[in-house]
């Protein structure tokens, strides 16, 4: 698939009017056989860094989600579930880090990346078109989610992969025990309206906490009220607006009681923002949080705090984070997957 050409519209006053289809021709750029190279300088694949079993599973999702996928899409689908399962091992935990002479330069863990690892294939195997894909992945959900994390934003990841999962497979019990125990260790919002979040600290991927909470209200037994995530997500949302336009918080977070600094904002909080408004839409029918999806769209498009793109359409790349000065031109595989993952929600509305 080759990079979408031409520019987004901006209709008076700066919002967004349309959103491009997304490209996959960067994320083909930063993949090889084995995986998914993590950084690149501008659009150039540094391969010194290697591969991230983080930045796979992210691939993984974005893969196993597209509607009709082309055949290379399908093909980097393969390549991403090929290295989650290499990086597995026998009790379910994961390595996150590959050389470039392929090997593993950490041992196996439960941190993000196995949270990560779970969500992609939950989504694999709830969406994916093959069904080879779909089977494999499950054998390999199924081990990693025996494992738990004691880290609340693992747990939430993984709790995504488990919400997908469920939708396919309504009687797996392991993942409706993961997604419960995802939702207990992310907590209840608290009391004071000022501060509702859960955690002292606003630090990244924000409205994911929020999206497991609402996924996690639809078990049947064990689920939290939906009235907790969606009284997140909403306290999130109301917080990171500017002017009308989406400005979310920067890559040092934002502790309760502190100052809050406007950059540098990351790609990834507007991804997780769409993706929990997305969920919000589903779970509850209301179109109303379809705002919140346009508004991440309208971030990466230059609806944001410098009204610069936060993309490439020459190479279909995403640009690592928003300075005070514009963006950071690299285009590395977090940055570009989370544009492909929010302009994927666009379809629903464009």
């Amino acid at each position: 698939m080759t990079a979408t050409t031409g520019h987004p519209t901006k209709p008076a006053g700066g919002r967004i009017s349309a959103a491009p289809r997304p490209s996959f021709a960067h994320l083909t750029r930063l993949s090889d056989d084995t995986g998914l190279f993590e950084h690149a300088r501008h659009a150039i694949v540094r391969r010194e860094h290697g591969y991230c079993t983080d930045d796979v599973a992210r691939g993984l999702v974005v893969t196993s989600r597209q509607p009709e996928p082309t055949e290379e899409v399908l093909r980097l689908a393969e390549r991403y579930l090929t290295f989650l399962t290499h990086a597995q091992d026998a009790g379910g935990a994961f390595h996150n880090r590959l050389g470039y002479d392929r090997r593993w330069t950490d041992g196996p863990g439960l941190g993000d990346w196995w949270g990560r690892a779970l969500w992609g294939l939950g989504t694999a195997a709830a969406h994916s078109p093959a069904g080879w894909i779909r089977e494999e992945a499950l054998v390999a959900f199924s081990r990693g989610a025996t494992r738990r994390s004691r880290a609340p934003h693992a747990m939430a990841f993984a709790g995504l992969g488990a919400a997908e999962v469920l939708r396919r497979h309504p009687a797996h019990a392991a993942a409706a025990a993961l997604l419960a125990d995802a939702a207990s260790a992310v907590g209840a919002p608290g009391p004071d309206p000022e501060w509702p979040w859960p955690q002292p600290e606003l630090a990244y991927a924000s409205a994911a906490l929020a999206e497991v909470l609402i996924a996690a209200s639809q078990l049947r037994h064990g689920g939290p009220p939906l009235d907790h995530g969606l009284r997140m997500l909403a306290w999130l949302r109301d917080v990171q607006l500017r002017d009308g336009r989406l400005s979310v918080v920067a890559a040092a977070g934002w502790r309760r009681g502190a100052a809050r600094l406007r950059h540098d904002q990351q790609p990834i909080e507007a991804a997780a923002f769409a993706d929990a408004c997305a969920t919000a839409v589903t779970v509850t029918g209301d179109p109303g949080w379809d705002d919140g999806v346009r508004q991440a769209v309208g971030w990466f498009l230059g609806d944001n705090d410098v009204g610069t793109p936060m993309w490439d359409p020459a190479t279909g790349g995403g640009y690592d984070g928003l300075t005070a000065h514009g963006p950071n031109l690299n285009q590395g595989a977090e940055s570009t997957l989370a544009l492909i993952a929010t302009l994927q929600h666009a379809r629903r509305w464009s």
